[in-house]
Formats: structure tokens, C-alpha cells, sequence
């Protein structure tokens, strides 16, 4: 986008229209463009210009709305101040803070912080639309295959151990809450007195199961880590929840690879999403290929555990 084409845009909005501003670009966002613009009266916003591929992502622009807005009401997220909708744009409150990174969430000192507001988020009001990465993975793959995108070598040959895993993960084995979704460490700021969450592009209820393991994945976290994770997240320590968020920790990984290849294929941004997918590729590949996956199979149970399908 030019800058006489965001100008532009930023007329549009009722909040910011005849008022004198100062524009800076954000980064960090790989499926839209961020711009924090401050007004000369006081006014402190980010505007988040979302591209037009997000069906493709399963992403829902007027879900994501709303969801924002629970977050608010939650008192962990940023308040929506605008929107224009056939524009896939959405116009919040600036957080002034520090945006984590992995190592923070690894932070013995940080972590239990974290572990609060995401609680917090999960107590709070519904959220519309649902999350599940089993059918999730599903749309991903059928689109990749449909379209031709480019798989990681060795993709297909997976299958037959995640649909296992995925039967074993049922629906219902633990209650849905409103859950961010995507918790990367760039997605929390701290501003020294609070933790707060942002981005709710992929939010909808879901399992805080899959919210810790996501987030376990995001920051590659190790087992000593992740199991201090879910123990402050429940406030003590439970293997099952553990392994059901390891579990859906490899299930993201091979999901979001997927997500990859499409963004690989489709996205104008400037960003290396093939090595980004490859990534959390291989890391799952370990996983389902060595003893972590019977491990988990094992904890999930809480029994041997079931037949897994062989690799050839």
C-alpha cells in the first residue's frame, strides 16, 4: 500500500478524520499490515489493514471483531475503537508495553504472569466461532492439494499417525473457552504492571489445552518448560493436561505448516513463510517419528498406549 493510498484510508475512519497524526508502521503482522498512528491531540491507535486472502486461513474478519472486543471486556485485550469491514480494516487502542519474545515466555520469572492473563482471557465472555485445529488441518490440506501447493517431503506419510493422535484428542474431552488461538510471544505485552493479549485473527472456543500447547510451540519450549507452563496455567500439576498439551502442541505444528504452504503460495507480504512452515515441519516429524509420540499417546490414556499406525 502507498503511502497516498493509506492516507487515504486513514480519512476514512471517523476517529481520525481532520485530525493532524503521525503514522508508523509496525511489524510483526503476517497476515496484514499494522500502523500505530498518533494523533496531535492525544490519540493513540493501531490500524490493522487485513489482506483479502483470510478465507483461505479460516480467518473471519467480523468474528474477529467481536472477539476483540470480549477481550476488552475481559480486561486483557485492546479496546476496539473503529472499523470498516469491506475494507478488512480494524482500528484499536495502542498498548504501551513491551512486546515479549520466546525467551520471556521461557522467563521463570515471566512465565506465571503470563500463565494469569491468559486464565484471565479464558474466564471471560464468550467468544463467537470455534477453533479446532483437527478440522483445521482438514481445510488446509484439501486447499494445498486442490491448488497444488508445494508439501514438505515426506508430508503425506504422516497422516495415518496424526489422524490417530487426532482420535485419540476427542471432542469434549475438556470444556471450551474463549481462546486466543495464535499466542505467540509477540502476541503478549507486558507493560510492567499487567500482561496483556493481542491479535484475535484465529480466536473462537477452544480448549486452554491446545492454548498452552500452541503457545508451548510458538516459544519451543522444552518438556521441563512446558510441564511448569500447564502446572502454573491449573495450579498444579496434572499429566494428563500436560499430555494433552503436548499433544495438540505437535497436531499445531503440523497444522501450521500447512498454513504455510498456503501463505507461501498466496501472500503478497514480504516474509519467508516456506522456512517458517519447514520449520515447525521437521520439529513435528521428530515427534511423531520418535518416542515423544508414544509418550503422549501414553499420557492422554493414562494406560500403554494404543496401536500407532507404522511409517514406511
Amino acid at each position: 500500500m502507498s503511502t497516498a493510498e493509506l492516507e487515504h484510508l486513514l480519512d476514512r475512519l471517523d476517529v481520525l478524520r481532520g485530525r493532524r497524526r503521525t503514522v508508523e508502521e509496525l511489524g510483526g503482522g503476517l497476515t496484514n499490515r499494522n500502523y500505530r498512528v498518533t494523533t496531535d491531540d492525544g490519540g493513540d491507535y493501531v490500524v490493522r489493514v487485513s489482506s483479502n486472502e483470510s478465507s483461505l486461513l479460516a480467518i473471519d474478519r467480523a468474528v474477529e471483531r467481536h472477539n476483540t472486543r470480549a477481550a476488552w471486556a475481559a480486561g486483557v485485550g485492546a479496546p476496539v475503537i473503529e472499523a470498516l469491514p469491506a475494507e478488512n480494516v480494524l482500528v484499536v487502542g495502542f498498548l504501551p508495553g513491551r512486546t515479549l519474545a520466546p525467551d520471556d515466555v521461557r522467563n521463570p520469572a515471566l512465565m506465571p504472569r503470563i500463565a494469569a492473563a491468559v486464565r484471565t482471557l479464558h474466564a471471560g465472555p464468550a467468544f463467537e466461532g470455534h477453533f479446532d485445529m483437527r478440522q483445521i488441518r482438514r481445510r488446509y490440506l484439501g486447499i494445498v492439494l486442490e491448488r497444488g501447493f508445494r508439501l514438505p517431503g515426506g508430508f503425506a506419510d504422516l497422516t495415518a499417525r496424526i489422524e490417530h493422535l487426532e482420535d485419540v484428542m476427542r471432542p469434549g474431552d475438556e470444556p471450551l473457552v474463549p481462546c486466543n488461538n495464535d499466542l505467540l510471544a509477540a502476541n503478549f505485552i507486558d507493560d510492567g504492571r499487567k500482561v496483556w493479549i493481542i491479535d484475535y485473527e484465529y480466536s473462537g472456543m477452544n480448549e486452554a489445552s491446545f492454548e498452552l500447547g500452541n503457545m508451548a510451540s510458538e516459544a519451543v519450549l522444552s518438556q521441563p518448560e512446558v510441564e511448569a507452563l500447564v502446572t502454573y496455567y491449573w495450579g498444579r500439576t496434572d499429566p494428563v493436561r500436560l499430555a494433552r498439551a503436548r499433544a495438540w502442541s505437535l497436531l499445531a505444528r503440523y497444522g501450521w505448516s500447512l498454513w504455510a504452504s498456503i501463505q507461501d503460495s498466496i501472500s503478497p507480504i514480504d516474509f519467508d513463510f516456506w522456512s517458517w512452515g519447514l520449520e515447525r515441519y521437521d520439529s513435528a516429524r521428530a515427534e511423531l517419528l520418535g518416542p515423544e509420540y508414544d509418550d503422549i499417546l501414553t499420557g492422554l490414556v493414562g494406560a500403554p498406549a494404543p496401536s500407532a499406525p507404522t511409517v514406511q
